[in-house]
Protein backbone atom coordinates (compact mmCIF):
# COMPACT_ATOMS: atom_id res chain seq x y z
CA UNK A 1 0.00 0.00 0.00
CA UNK A 2 0.86 3.62 -0.55
CA UNK A 3 -0.31 4.89 2.83
CA UNK A 4 1.77 4.57 6.22
CA UNK A 5 0.12 4.18 9.04
CA UNK A 6 1.90 5.84 12.19
CA UNK A 7 0.85 4.35 15.68
CA UNK A 8 1.45 7.50 18.00
CA UNK A 9 -0.53 5.78 20.55
CA UNK A 10 2.24 3.49 21.36
CA UNK A 11 4.36 3.85 24.31
CA UNK A 12 1.54 6.19 26.19
CA UNK A 13 2.79 9.75 25.16
CA UNK A 14 1.21 12.54 26.51
CA UNK A 15 -0.31 15.10 23.92
CA UNK A 16 2.49 17.55 24.76
CA UNK A 17 4.48 14.42 23.44
CA UNK A 18 2.73 13.32 21.09
CA UNK A 19 2.50 16.64 18.90
CA UNK A 20 6.47 16.30 17.85
CA UNK A 21 5.91 12.78 17.25
CA UNK A 22 2.88 13.78 14.56
CA UNK A 23 5.24 16.42 13.02
CA UNK A 24 8.36 13.93 12.32
CA UNK A 25 5.64 11.87 10.77
CA UNK A 26 3.86 14.34 8.77
CA UNK A 27 7.34 15.56 7.84
CA UNK A 28 8.62 11.62 7.20
CA UNK A 29 5.82 11.28 4.75
CA UNK A 30 6.69 14.12 2.74
CA UNK A 31 10.47 13.43 2.56
CA UNK A 32 9.06 9.98 1.09
CA UNK A 33 6.25 11.24 -1.03
CA UNK A 34 3.67 9.31 0.54
CA UNK A 35 0.27 11.09 -0.27
CA UNK A 36 -1.90 9.48 2.59
CA UNK A 37 -1.13 8.51 6.51
CA UNK A 38 -3.06 6.52 8.68
CA UNK A 39 -3.00 7.92 12.50
CA UNK A 40 -3.94 5.87 15.03
CA UNK A 41 -4.30 7.98 18.36
CA UNK A 42 -6.54 5.59 20.09
CA UNK A 43 -9.98 6.69 21.37
CA UNK A 44 -9.31 7.12 25.29
CA UNK A 45 -9.83 5.37 27.72
CA UNK A 46 -12.46 7.29 29.39
CA UNK A 47 -15.21 6.31 26.72
CA UNK A 48 -15.57 10.50 26.02
CA UNK A 49 -12.51 10.18 23.87
CA UNK A 50 -8.99 10.90 24.68
CA UNK A 51 -6.73 14.05 25.21
CA UNK A 52 -4.41 12.90 22.53
CA UNK A 53 -7.11 12.03 19.89
CA UNK A 54 -8.42 15.61 20.74
CA UNK A 55 -4.79 17.27 20.56
CA UNK A 56 -3.71 15.60 17.51
CA UNK A 57 -7.34 16.93 15.69
CA UNK A 58 -6.75 19.97 16.83
CA UNK A 59 -3.10 20.33 15.50
CA UNK A 60 -4.24 18.51 11.99
CA UNK A 61 -6.78 21.41 12.03
CA UNK A 62 -4.54 24.08 12.39
CA UNK A 63 -2.29 22.71 9.58
CA UNK A 64 -5.03 22.30 7.35
CA UNK A 65 -5.85 26.10 7.69
CA UNK A 66 -2.31 26.88 6.80
CA UNK A 67 -2.15 25.05 4.46
CA UNK A 68 0.55 22.45 5.28
CA UNK A 69 -2.02 19.67 4.35
CA UNK A 70 -4.62 19.24 2.21
CA UNK A 71 -7.24 17.35 4.69
CA UNK A 72 -7.83 14.93 7.63
CA UNK A 73 -10.47 12.65 8.22
CA UNK A 74 -11.84 11.61 11.34
CA UNK A 75 -12.03 8.18 11.54
CA UNK A 76 -15.61 7.81 12.69
CA UNK A 77 -16.17 9.65 8.95
CA UNK A 78 -13.77 7.82 6.94
CA UNK A 79 -16.82 6.55 4.80
CA UNK A 80 -17.77 7.02 0.90
CA UNK A 81 -20.69 9.51 2.66
CA UNK A 82 -17.69 11.85 3.78
CA UNK A 83 -16.23 14.38 1.46
CA UNK A 84 -12.99 14.40 2.94
CA UNK A 85 -13.12 10.77 2.67
CA UNK A 86 -13.27 11.17 -0.53
CA UNK A 87 -10.63 13.43 -0.95
CA UNK A 88 -8.78 10.83 0.64
CA UNK A 89 -9.60 8.18 -1.49
CA UNK A 90 -8.81 10.28 -4.45
CA UNK A 91 -5.36 10.92 -3.08
CA UNK A 92 -4.92 7.06 -2.47
CA UNK A 93 -7.49 4.66 -4.29
CA UNK A 94 -6.03 1.64 -2.13
CA UNK A 95 -7.93 3.05 1.32
CA UNK A 96 -10.65 1.82 0.58
CA UNK A 97 -9.11 -1.35 0.86
CA UNK A 98 -8.07 -0.56 5.00
CA UNK A 99 -9.35 -2.35 7.59
CA UNK A 100 -10.94 0.75 9.15
CA UNK A 101 -13.02 2.35 5.87
CA UNK A 102 -16.49 2.41 7.41
CA UNK A 103 -16.04 1.04 10.29
CA UNK A 104 -16.51 4.45 12.40
CA UNK A 105 -13.22 3.96 14.02
CA UNK A 106 -12.94 6.92 16.52
CA UNK A 107 -9.00 6.13 17.36
CA UNK A 108 -7.58 6.77 13.52
CA UNK A 109 -7.70 9.83 11.31
CA UNK A 110 -6.98 9.88 8.02
CA UNK A 111 -4.54 12.64 6.68
CA UNK A 112 -3.81 13.77 3.34
CA UNK A 113 -0.37 15.33 2.55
Amino acid sequence: MAYRTVNLEQGMPTAAQAVPLLEQALRSAKAYRCPVIKIIHGYGSSGRGGVLRTRLRQELAAKRAAGQIKEFVPGEDFSPFSAAARTALAAEPSLSKDSDYTRCNHGITIVVL
